[in-house]
């Protein structure tokens, strides 16, 4: 019967946002690229702040269904199907407060001149995101980390449009390569004090630096047990106000499974070193005196629809850094595309931070305000856009909204299948 066609779509498209979801997390999860990612550049992004990211992919595949409906010439089916979808866009937007829209975001490399003074007293609206083009056949090269604190300090310091007031600076993921935090006493921990020092050379009074770098462990005070991928937020002279752990590991990268079984055959980590790195406790918010409240989510932890802020405690903003000189030309554009998602799904702005792009600044509504492209050294300055007025509905109930959508879309297969079968049976 012609019920049995709608039956299978409805039974797909709940079956798909489950298998997303299941997806993200079976074994320690990966969310790349669900579908409904494709929504990114057109109106749709706006339903996510509703539906989530899963609850667009089941518009993708109720779209794919509806042309097979039409195809089959079931045109009340694949009209009424379509219609439903193009009903989503009259979903209110977002509402976020128009200063986060009026400011001028300039993307450029600055001639290099000194620092101008700066007055006190912090300023919401100052901050520099900074990429400085180092690739990955470089970051880990022996030596070379003076090179990259080089060209992170000069980028830094190249007065731009915001001169004379305090900035708030934002490096990459391990935009430091040597430890920030060592553990260990003598002299082990005054070398990372060193290098938060040298850090925050860039930062005058009522400033910070979020910088990516390495926290390393020791129980005994001897030995490396473990370390951290950590965002430091560093103040004047290298103070350390407080740091972030990645909880998200990716496996293989960061941490190597049943370790003593594998290492026993001859497997390492795909990344350089030995040393597991250990997770931190999930998302957190930091309050910045001057800039709000930031959370922080390190790399691919932005790709994790639902999981991504303190639901108890939300941030004003979230802070990506991010290392995305592994993927080639075709990562960043993906990794950037979901983190529109998250900005879209929770009404928050998400600055991105990378060593070679796309770095990038992103609004509430996961509008991409400026960037800098692949392969570009060069800073973003600019305002902090401000979070959407109102909690989203995502960002109340998170998947438990496209997940429940889903079993409804499930139930009311069965039950078309179910009618299908009793007027076949009369």
């Amino acid at each position: 019967g012609r019920e049995r066609p709608v039956a299978l779509v409805l039974a797909l498209a709940g079956g798909w946002v489950i298998t997303e979801w299941l997806r993200a997390k079976m074994f320690t999860g990966f969310a790349w690229n669900p579908v409904g990612v494709t929504l990114a550049d057109t109106p749709w992004l706006n339903v996510s702040t509703f539906l989530g990211t899963y609850g667009l992919s089941m518009l993708v595949v109720l779209a794919g269904g509806a042309l097979w409906l039409l195809a089959l010439r079931s045109w009340k089916s694949g009209l009424i199907t379509a219609a439903l979808i193009g009903l989503t866009l009259a979903l209110p937007r977002p509402i976020v407060p128009e200063e986060c829209c009026l400011r001028t975001f300039d993307a450029v490399e600055y001639p290099p001149g000194a620092r101008p003074p700066r007055p006190p007293g912090p300023s919401l609206t100052s901050i520099r995101v900074v990429q400085p083009n180092i690739g990955q056949q470089d970051k880990w090269r022996p030596g070379f980390s003076d090179e990259a604190a080089r060209r992170l300090t000069e980028l830094s310091l190249r007065p731009g449009k915001e001169n004379g007031r305090p900035r708030l600076l934002l490096w990459p993921e391990a935009a430091v390569t040597d430890p920030l935090q060592d553990d260990r006493p003598g002299q082990p921990a005054a070398f990372a004090q060193f290098e938060r020092q040298r850090a925050a050379a860039a930062i005058g009074p009522h400033e910070f630096l979020l910088t990516g770098g390495l926290a390393l462990f020791s129980g005994y005070g001897r030995t490396v047990d473990g370390a951290a991928n950590s965002v430091f937020i560093l103040g004047q002279g290298g103070k350390l106000v407080a740091r972030y752990d990645k909880a998200h590991l990716v496996p293989y990268g960061e941490y190597l499974p049943m370790r003593p079984i594998l290492s026993a055959i001859g497997l390492s980590r795909l990344a350089p070193g030995d040393i597991d790195f250990v997770a931190g406790p999930g998302p957190r918010t930091f309050a910045l005196p001057g800039w709000g409240e930031v959370g922080f989510q390190i790399c691919y932890e932005i790709i994790f629809s639902g999981e991504v802020v303190d639901r108890s405690n939300r941030p004003d903003y979230i802070f990506n850094p991010s290392n995305d000189a592994w993927f080639g030309a075709w990562g960043p554009p993906q990794h950037l595309a979901q983190a529109r998602l998250r900005a879209a799904e929770e009404g928050l702005p998400v600055v991105r931070s990378t060593p070679t792009g796309i770095s990038a600044i992103i609004d509430a509504r996961g509008r991409v305000l400026h960037s800098l492209p692949w392969r570009t050294a060069g800073v973003i300055d600019g305002g902090l856009p401000m979070k959407a007025v109102e909690t989203s509905l995502f960002a109340r109930f998170g998947n438990a909204v496209p997940l429940g959508l889903a079993l409804l879309l499930i139930a009311a297969a069965i039950a078309l299948n179910a009618r299908a079968r009793y007027r076949r049976d009369i």
